[in-house]
């Protein structure tokens, strides 16, 4: 490797090493602050503002990156398994599951986005983005099932929410507690919800 190159390959690390500082310095200013802003976010992360600007360009490009890492550690890239599966019923389980270990990777955080996202416009617009992607999911899957209600793909969307999963999960785990512990639960409720089968419940 040439010094040209391998200078080249340590400023790129020391950009990305800036980068995920920047993210996760906004994830912890959500979490603590439940709001986002990019002068606090870059004093959090011990960089100028004008480097947070650099590499996001504004406060909606820093939230999709903070959504990107959220969605990365939490196992998204596994929604094409829902999908591919050839019992429908089996699928859906799949779905939920696979939300349950999003909504938990960052519990604390994920609550503060989306209430932020409830009063701020910006905020509100990523994350209504993303809940769109969702909803499509749940009718896709939802068309794939038999004699299901006529509301099939709402009830999926609403019961594979945050919400959902952070209040069945409230009794059994308390406020810190793993999302994922409701995911039985939010399995049963979605089955009942949509009519599967006695040999589809299982």
């Amino acid at each position: 490797m040439s010094p040209r190159a391998y200078r080249m390959g340590q400023r790129q690390s020391d950009v990305d090493e800036t980068r995920a500082r920047i993210v996760r310095a906004a994830r912890e200013q959500l979490t603590e602050a439940g709001t986002l802003s990019l002068d606090a976010v870059a004093r959090r992360a011990d960089v100028a503002r004008a480097t947070v600007y650099y590499q996001f360009g504004s406060k909606p490009v820093l939230l999709e990156a903070v959504c990107d890492a959220l969605a990365a550690e939490g196992g998204l890239a596994r929604l094409p398994e829902a999908f591919t599966l050839a019992d429908p019923w089996a699928a859906v389980d799949r779905f939920v599951e696979i939300m349950g270990g999003f909504w938990a990777v960052d519990r604390a955080c994920t609550r503060r986005l989306r209430a932020l996202a409830a009063l701020d416009e910006e905020v509100g617009r990523v994350v209504g983005e993303r809940d769109a992607r969702r909803r499509e999911g749940a009718r896709v899957l939802v068309g794939r099932l038999d004699g299901v209600p006529q509301d099939a793909a709402a009830l999926l969307f609403v019961l594979t929410g945050f919400e959902a999963f952070d209040a069945l999960a409230g009794e059994a785990v308390g406020p810190g507690g793993d999302l994922r512990a409701a995911v039985p639960a939010a399995t049963r409720l979605v089955r009942r919800a949509l009519g599967a089968p006695a040999e589809a419940a299982g």
